[in-house]
């Protein structure tokens, strides 16, 4: 039996986006397909240790943050956020061209992830190669739930505003990419440019067809949405063979579970004043942490920090899937990585928010019951984190974690998604299981 076709996902983004992309890929791989990773080279490491083929792809998140501190600043001014990256795309994507063709050279099927989804698009189209969507956050209109931006509105709008909504973000996130897909991209592929308004309004066919990488359990397919837009659980990365610094295991075993605070791959302009309010909390909260410096969102020194008397542990990063079942509750930026991680592990979430998509997990979380209301980072002080810590130790919203915890444990979100692709006819493995999700 000859081996299929390799399948390139392209992704670029922080680390929350890649993982899953990376666990998708291991899913891909169990049933027999080669698999490439097409993301930026700062994830290398990430991908060959998954045992799957990287492909470098000219996009670092990781140097734009950290060279750019003042972006989470402007973190939910959409307009700002915008411009730069609309710059920053279009400098990239000079390279896209030729580095997306030689990470599809032989592929069957491509798949596009999040601001890689019109290159990848666009190579399948110019090569004759079939592709789908995969997304981490709902970007399908419905008129039951409204777009991301809207998640701090506390009222209901009318399906149609909804709708009207969905189609005026999708005309601006054309805008930010149009430079680098209809500039550069497209017309370096042979390509007609799309209109105006951009590949958002034609999407019928094998173009609309998207996978959704988060669970039902907190955010339910929207009844809506076309059976080409199918919600499938998470797709988690586990780092099973992750051994902890003896100092950590130490600290995690002298007392009672502590509180995790990272904030993953944001940084902070004054990093070492953040990290002073979330330690002023911790003291009048009460409460052990582990402290995740991360990418630079928060500031110390690995190992436990003495001043604090013991009580708080500082560590660049740990595994989510070893350390948080450790933990009492999360304290984090509400990425959809880390949010997931959360879920699973069972345990309450206190976010603060930064950008994108945070903001609207984070209502998510709070309408589940398992998060107080997200915290403003701009305006937070030390009494309101410890006010929302408190709030993670009350029997509630403890209970209401460990339940739904145990929901999204029973999943299967990599199985559902090759289920999906295989009733697309996208798979031809006779190993993949047919989807037990809704195709209405």
């Amino acid at each position: 039996m000859s081996t299929p076709a390799p399948i390139a996902i392209f992704t670029i983004g922080t680390q929350g986006d890649i993982r899953p992309c990376v666990a998708l890929g291991q899913g891909l791989k169990r049933i027999g397909y080669p698999v490439r990773i097409v993301t930026s080279s700062n994830f290398a490491g990430l991908v060959q240790e998954a045992g799957l083929e990287f492909y470098p792809l000219t996009a670092d998140f990781q140097a734009l943050l950290e060279n750019n501190r003042q972006l989470t600043d402007l973190g939910l001014n959409l307009r700002a956020m915008a411009r730069i990256f609309r710059d920053r795309f279009t400098e990239w994507a000079g390279y896209w061209v030729e580095e997306g063709r030689a990470a599809i050279e032989g592929a069957g099927l491509l798949i596009g992830v999040g601001n890689s989804t019109l290159l990848a698009q666009a190579l399948a189209e110019a090569h004759g190669l079939p592709f789908v969507g995969a997304q981490l956050q709902p970007l399908t209109p419905s008129r039951h739930m409204p777009p991301m931006v809207l998640a701090s509105m506390s009222r209901t709008l009318p399906g149609a505003l909804n709708m009207g909504i969905y189609h005026l973000l999708r005309l601006l996130v054309w805008q930010v990419m149009r430079p680098a897909i209809n500039g550069i991209v497209r017309p370096q592929l042979g390509l007609r440019g799309f209109p105006w308004y951009g590949p958002y309004f034609n999407s019928g066919g094998s173009r609309g067809r998207v996978i959704y990488g988060f669970s039902p359990q907190i955010l339910p397919r929207p009844v809506d949405w076309p059976a080409t837009a199918q919600v499938t659980g998470y797709w988690f990365l586990d780092q099973s063979a992750w051994q902890p610094p003896a100092a950590l295991e130490q600290f995690l075993q002298a007392g009672s579970k502590p509180v995790y605070v990272g904030f993953g791959s944001m940084v902070s302009r004054d990093a070492q004043g953040f990290t002073a309010t979330v330690l002023d909390a911790l003291r009048q909260s009460g409460q052990r942490a582990v402290l995740a410096t991360g990418w630079g969102g928060l500031d110390g020194a690995d190992g436990s920090d003495s001043a604090q008397d013991g009580q708080i542990f500082f560590i660049r990063h740990a595994p989510h899937d070893w350390l948080f079942p450790r933990m009492a509750a999360a304290v984090h930026h509400g990425g959809a990585g880390t949010t997931a991680a959360a879920v699973r592990a069972g345990i309450p979430s206190v976010i603060v928010p930064f950008y994108g998509d945070q903001p609207f997990w984070a209502r998510c979380l709070h309408q589940q019951g398992v998060a107080p209301p997200a915290l403003d980072r701009f305006h937070m002080s030390a009494a309101h984190l410890a006010d929302a810590l408190r709030t993670t130790t009350q029997a509630p919203m403890q209970q209401a974690a460990a339940a739904l915890g145990q929901r999204v444990r029973a999943e299967d979100g990599v199985g559902a998604a090759l289920g999906y692709l295989q009733s697309w006819g996208l798979l031809h493995s006779s190993v993949v299981a047919e989807p037990q999700l809704s195709m209405a």
